[in-house]
């Protein structure tokens, strides 16, 4: 009987140092099973968590397709891809250039009398001109050419020299750009809601349904 005794004494005390968690580790039997009570004491606001409707959850799993652009330069490109990140996204790149202007304009033409004897000249050679517009520094000035590239231009200022018109320079009117945009192929629900309610400046023009993909480059981000 004392034995007995002793066997009830030891298992129960076993009982209870294995109910207390002590020999998880050991045993590899948890006390508190499958409930992981830590895990619901880890909870923070556990009173905001609610289940989501059946027309809510089918309306988060939707897919769509997302764009975001033009942007203009890389540098809006990049503001724009670090604001992704941040929200968990990455997008395809899709850039296409875009022509520069460069114009074949006549020296500064600062003093009136100079300026009214260019314009008769002009008038006279029956050349079609019109006032320099966009660079204030080199103003007041005609421009006489407008060309895609400085090549083009440089190519008909030398052919103006050939007919006798001095004073001419070639100037970048508008620099080439490369414009940009960001598409997201399969943004779920909850990822366009988020990138909606988002602040980011670089996001601040906002994504909308995907238009024809351009004839452009494709990188992928």
């Amino acid at each position: 009987m004392r034995i007995v005794v002793v066997v009830l004494l030891a298992v129960n005390a076993l009982f209870f140092i294995w109910s207390r968690g002590w020999l998880d580790a050991v045993t590899g039997l948890p006390a508190q099973g499958g409930r992981e009570p830590q895990r619901v004491a880890a909870q923070q606001h556990p009173e905001r968590i609610q289940p989501l409707a059946a027309s809510a959850a089918m309306a988060a799993a939707q897919r769509s397709c997302l764009e975001l652009g033009p942007l203009e330069g890389d540098a809006a490109l990049a503001a724009a891809q670090a604001a992704l990140k941040t929200a968990g996204a990455e997008a395809q790149v899709r850039s296409s250039e875009q022509a520069g202007v460069w114009v074949v304009a006549t020296i500064k033409l600062a003093d009136p009398e100079f300026r009214a004897r260019k314009e008769a000249t002009y008038t006279g050679l029956h050349l079609k001109f019109e006032p320099l517009e966009g660079l204030p520094a080199e103003q007041p000035a005609f421009v006489l050419s407008k060309h895609a590239s400085q090549a083009e231009a440089a190519a008909q200022a030398e052919n103006f020299d050939k007919r006798g018109l001095k004073g001419l320079r070639v100037l970048a009117l508008k620099a080439p750009l490369t414009r940009h945009t960001l598409v997201i192929n399969q943004a779920d629900g909850l990822l366009a809601a988020k990138l909606k309610a988002s602040k980011d400046a670089a996001l601040a023009a906002g994504f909308k349904a995907c238009s024809a993909a351009p004839a452009a480059s494709a990188v992928n981000s």
